[in-house]
């Protein structure tokens, strides 16, 4: 008889390599630590300290070893995956899980495949810039390709961009997931209070404001929007690098919550959820907004079309950078109440059958045993000092 999975994972202890501490990485990586942690795994989390990953990992009893790395690749490189390096050495993981582009940066750099190492993008360093940094990055990830004994891409199409780019690996999708309890009830936060709404309809954003979000895009669409319907509201959740500048181009009918602690309240009040991302490997949030019970409206960017419900997509889905083409689609939207209830009610049932967090949470946990018992001797080095 078979073990079940909670013996097969009792002994197993595994490293989150993390870099950033926030957004959707941050949301990510909490739910997977929470999902292994009560399978009986050992989990530790390497990030950097004082950030919503920390505090929310710690809360969850997993063990976490500060790592000051930045967001960057420059100068602290060296430095940063020494102290990795250290890190891993204190932990003695069976398996590192490294996520994002600057923890499967330093990881493979410390390990070169010395020990069982899973890397998830999060979408691919090399979409987000151009030229030379681009073509490096391209580079990059194809050598180190040889040091990771699985990457793990949150959709086909992110898994896609990657072979188009060269990269030759043993390849997951496992597909982002969200927490339907959380998000698909009627939660105890009562919905947040739009100043100014007078009744007109809500559209939501959630995401970091950064240039991957597209936040400045919705912005340029939204003239257009608003002189078609005059009492309608656009509040954008997150904060981010972009954030000084979006503001000082925010007409009167934008608001800018800031970062909040949950965003469950947010996609309730809202008529309509807006993701206009220039790139994405999977985005979280129409998914969350899905598990609402809200329609989403997104652009056409990896993960996209995945995430959707079946015949979603003439209604839902975009072209990236094209403010006419957003402005159009929200309004169609906007325009029509009972189809924005339709289109809400088949999302939330698509969510609940497809993406909920424990299938996702089963999938790496079956990535990992797979891979616990390997020996890795080929590109055997030391560990950096």
């Amino acid at each position: 008889m078979r073990p079940s999975r909670k013996s097969d994972s009792h002994s197993l202890t595994v490293l989150h390599a993390v870099q950033p501490g926030e957004a959707g990485v941050a949301r990510v990586v909490t739910d997977l630590v929470r999902a292994q942690l009560g399978s009986g795994m050992r989990v530790a989390v390497a990030c950097p300290p004082d950030t919503p990953l920390a505090g929310a990992v710690r809360a969850e009893g997993a063990s976490v070893h500060v790592w000051r790395a930045g967001r960057e690749p420059g100068p602290a490189l060296v430095r940063e995956t020494r102290d990795l390096a250290r890190l891993i050495g204190t932990v003695r993981p069976a398996l590192v899980h490294a996520h994002s582009a600057k923890a499967g940066l330093c990881a493979r750099l410390a390990l070169r495949g010395r020990i069982p190492t899973v890397y998830q993008p999060h979408a691919w360093s090399f979409e987000a810039v151009d030229g030379t940094v681009g073509a490096l990055a391209r580079r990059w990830e194809r050598w180190a390709a040889r040091w990771t004994q699985r990457i793990v891409c949150v959709s086909e199409a992110e898994r896609r961009t990657g072979e188009e780019a060269g990269v030759r690996a043993s390849w997951s999708v496992i597909h982002n997931g969200v927490d339907v309890a959380r998000f698909g009830g009627a939660g105890a936060q009562p919905e947040p209070d739009v100043s100014g709404r007078d009744g007109g309809p809500l559209v939501v954003c959630v995401g970091r404001l950064c240039r991957q979000k597209g936040q400045d895009v919705l912005l340029a669409a939204w003239p257009a929007v608003a002189a078609e319907f005059p009492t309608a509201r656009l509040v954008f959740v997150g904060d981010g690098p972009d954030g000084e500048r979006l503001r000082a181009g925010a007409p009167a009918s934008v608001r800018f919550a800031g970062a909040v602690a949950d965003t469950a309240p947010w996609y309730r009040a809202a008529d309509l959820v807006v993701l206009p991302s220039r790139w994405e490997g999977m985005a979280l949030a129409p998914l969350e907004a899905m598990a609402s019970g809200r329609p989403v409206l997104v652009s056409d960017v990896a993960g996209a079309r995945e995430s959707l419900p079946p015949g979603h997509e003439p209604l839902c889905l975009v072209p990236p950078e094209d403010p006419a083409a957003l402005a159009a689609a929200v309004g169609r939207l906007l325009g029509r109440p009972e189809l924005r209830h339709s289109l809400g009610r088949q999302a939330h049932e698509h969510v609940l059958s497809r993406f909920d967090v424990r299938r996702t949470g089963a999938a790496v946990a079956d990535v990992y045993r797979e891979l616990a018992g390997v020996r890795c001797t080929e590109h055997r080095e030391p560990i950096a000092q």
